[in-house]
């Protein structure tokens, strides 16, 4: 009798995985002949930065490497283009031709250090070097590039409070649980069309002055390529500045696409243990996942968390998000309060009831 050789089969895990290494390494050669392309077609290396934050101790810097084209300075062409940007609809920015691991130079007072961009030119890098609390100016320049000029803000150890804020459905309208509405705000509509909620922005600005030189944190789920379109519109809705803590489209080596839940998370986290001296005031909305993620930070980091503010939906929002939780199974999530409403007077008058504001 021969012997026969038997093979196990792959398990479903071991199949996903193979599936999701295989989208990362599609989406990397994707991005190779996108850049290829780019470069023989004379486009130049651009940083697009974002501001950061930072302790006496160390800065997180944020930026990201792009191809783009650029035109003769005062020609038709610059004159156009200024014009686009100023009034930037969504899939623009999605079609952007980021640069894979390039080298970047960041200088802060003098003190030059040399990153790596990650796979979607992405800078996020922490680098220690102690600087006075304030506003400081970071120089970011790539491999041909101009040199950009972005700000961080180094937190002094003496403040107690800063503010995390979610973006969509929270400071603006987009109807994000509703899919077809979501992806039309996001790619197609112009950023003067999109709706702040009302309230937000006066209710943000006044959590903002609590403290002097509190840090102001917009937590999203959206991508990197949509933050100079958010920029603008915090700026011209008078918002109050601060850093933004966004993510990346596509697969991963772990993943088919990223989690936007795990993204807040992490944040989260981050921030609990970069800034263990801070509670923070989060703010959120009721139709996705702000409430567990808000209600599990609590209960791992109780110390943290100073109030949460949850901005409720319309009954036809929160039923093409899957229906809403009641407020009480959140409150018990710790000792910080919890309020909700429909917009930012309402959030702001139950604020000043528990002497947050």
């Amino acid at each position: 009798m021969s012997d026969v050789k038997s093979t196990k089969p792959s398990s479903a895990a071991e199949l996903t995985q193979d599936v999701m290494h295989r989208a990362a390494r599609i989406e990397d050669r994707f991005h190779a002949y996108r850049e290829k392309r780019a470069r023989k077609r004379g486009y130049a290396v651009t940083v697009v930065p974002y501001p950061g934050y930072g302790s006496t101790e160390w800065v997180r810097v944020l930026s990201r490497v792009l191809l783009t084209r650029n035109p003769r300075p005062g020609s038709r062409a610059a004159r156009k283009m200024q014009k686009r940007s100023e009034s930037v609809r969504g899939w623009r920015s999605f079609v952007a031709v980021p640069i894979n691991e390039v080298s970047v130079t960041i200088t802060i007072d003098g003190t030059q250090t040399v990153v790596k961009a990650d796979r979607g030119g992405v800078v996020d890098v922490q680098i220690p070097m102690k600087l006075t609390p304030g506003m400081h100016t970071v120089q970011i320049q790539a491999e041909g590039s101009e040199v950009t000029e972005s700000t961080i803000h180094v937190i002094s150890p003496q403040v107690s409070v800063g503010l995390v804020s979610d973006v969509d459905d929270t400071v603006m309208v987009t109807a994000l649980p509703r899919p077809f509405l979501a992806a039309w705000n996001s790619f197609v509509l112009d950023e003067h069309a999109r709706v702040p909620t009302p309230g937000m922005a006066v209710l943000l600005s006044r959590l903002a002055s609590i403290q002097k030189d509190m840090p102001v944190v917009y937590l999203s789920t959206g991508a990197w390529n949509v933050a100079p379109t958010l920029r603008r519109f915090l700026g011209r809705n008078l918002y109050p500045k601060g850093t933004l803590l966004l993510t990346d489209w596509g697969p991963t080596h772990d993943r088919m696409f990223r989690s936007g839940r795990a993204h807040k998370e992490t944040q989260l986290r981050r921030l609990a243990s970069e800034f263990p001296q801070i509670k923070w005031i989060l703010v959120g909305d009721d139709g996705q996942h702000d409430e567990a993620i808000y209600s599990a930070f609590e209960k791992e980091h109780p110390r943290s968390v100073k109030a949460v503010a949850i901005r409720q939906l319309s009954n036809g929002e929160a039923v093409l998000a899957g229906g809403r939780k009641k407020a009480e199974e959140h409150i018990q999530a710790g000792d910080a309060p919890w309020v909700y409403a429909p917009d930012g007077a309402g959030l702001s008058a139950q604020l000043t009831e528990f002497n947050v504001l």
